[in-house]
């Protein structure tokens, strides 16, 4: 592919999500060019072609632009489907949808909440983050003022994910607790499902790069607790297109090591995610006009390690969540599948499917009209 075929990503290196595009554009080994989104880019080009106020976006050389890392990664495995992200094994791909969802939306509650509690250790550095991107060509001082204007918009954004003081010492236990069993796993394997990353692979570099490993606080943590998790990062974020060298496990195993992984999940994202569901059906009924379901549709319960907490519900995460459920249902007829489901706590929920299933036209989230 030559040079005016690259492929440009709008994104930025303490962005949360534009890690996973990131990685998998150089796992991938498709040639990219970063753009970093400053105000100018969000004003004369994210926002006018898109339609929302989200990166990483990607621009292909034939000039269509995609919003949402899920929507990328799947346009690209359709424009280079050799290497795929996905495994074409049933367990193993089952897997990698579900850890895929875990990473994206529940690892987010502690990212979110390293970085902006503990401001005393990151908030010199963030600022600055934020600001180099707004106003890159600004002296320091100026750039820290401003980024921490806007930093401070996504700071208040971390109670509404859930956090406050009166369960953060629980989600930091739980948060320890995945991360130690991660570092378990990465001692034995370079990645989730062997020697190659999958799409949850790609889940999981979302949150633990850019907060998680970069931020100052928890990227600590993450060294004196996890080394073995910290040279995966490193893995991922190098440029080996790892996906055409390396294999997945044979014969559709799934390691001993992520079943606690996927038990956590079960625990703690799949009761919100079933209680979403639940929620979005009495707002449908109250909103029967409504061409365009709301980002946030009011608040519910959740709890992580025995401590209870509110936060907002967010419909976005049953699109996610509708890829494991529809591909669990087409691969029932194995047992293997169904007795893994059952061993972690999934197959109740996974048999009765979803009472709302989502779609995203133009980057807005709406139900399935054929469903």
């Amino acid at each position: 592919m030559s040079s005016n075929q690259q492929y440009t990503m709008y994104g930025a290196e303490f962005s949360l999500y534009s890690g996973k595009v990131r990685s998998y554009l150089r796992k991938k080994g498709i040639p990219f060019n970063e753009v970093t989104s400053t105000l100018s880019v969000y004003k004369k080009f994210i926002i006018p072609r898109t339609g929302v106020r989200y990166i990483p976006v990607l621009q292909t050389p034939d000039d269509n632009v995609y919003q949402d890392t899920t929507v990328i990664i799947d346009e690209l495995e359709k424009r280079f489907p050799d290497h795929s992200v996905y495994p074409n094994t049933p367990k193993q791909k089952l897997v990698s949808l579900l850890l895929e969802l875990y990473g994206d939306e529940w690892l987010l509650i502690p990212a979110m909440h390293y970085r902006w509690y503990y401001k005393d250790q990151n908030a010199r550095f963030i600022y600055g983050e934020f600001g180099r991107m707004i106003m890159p060509k600004a002296p320091a001082f100026i750039q820290r003022f401003v980024g921490k204007k806007i930093g401070n918009k996504f700071k208040a954004v971390v109670p509404r994910l859930g956090v406050s003081d009166g369960n953060r010492s629980a989600i930091e236990k739980s948060y320890e607790l995945f991360l130690d069993d991660l570092n378990t796993h990465f001692e034995q394997y370079d990645y989730l499902l062997g020697s190659k990353p999958c799409i949850a692979d790609f889940g999981f570099i979302a949150p633990l790069y850019a907060h998680l490993n970069r931020d100052p606080a928890p990227g600590k943590l993450m060294r004196e607790r996890a080394p073995a998790v910290v040279a995966w990062v490193d893995r991922m974020n190098s440029d080996e297109a790892s996906l055409q060298s390396g294999s997945w496990l044979d014969n559709d195993q799934i390691p001993e090591t992520l079943l606690p992984i996927l038990k956590r999940m079960a625990q703690e994202q799949l009761p919100v995610l079933l209680d979403t569901d639940q929620q979005l059906s009495q707002w449908r009924k109250e909103n029967p006009k409504a061409e365009e379901i709301e980002r946030f549709i009011g608040n519910h319960s959740f709890t992580v390690e025995g401590v209870t907490g509110e936060r907002v519900i967010l419909p976005y995460s049953l699109w996610m969540y509708r890829r494991p459920v529809e591909y669990y249902q087409s691969v029932i007829q194995d047992q293997s599948v169904v007795e893994l489901m059952n061993q972690v706590g999934f197959k109740e929920s996974l048999d009765k499917g979803l009472q709302n299933y989502l779609v995203r036209p133009n980057n807005k989230l709406q139900f399935d009209p054929t469903r």
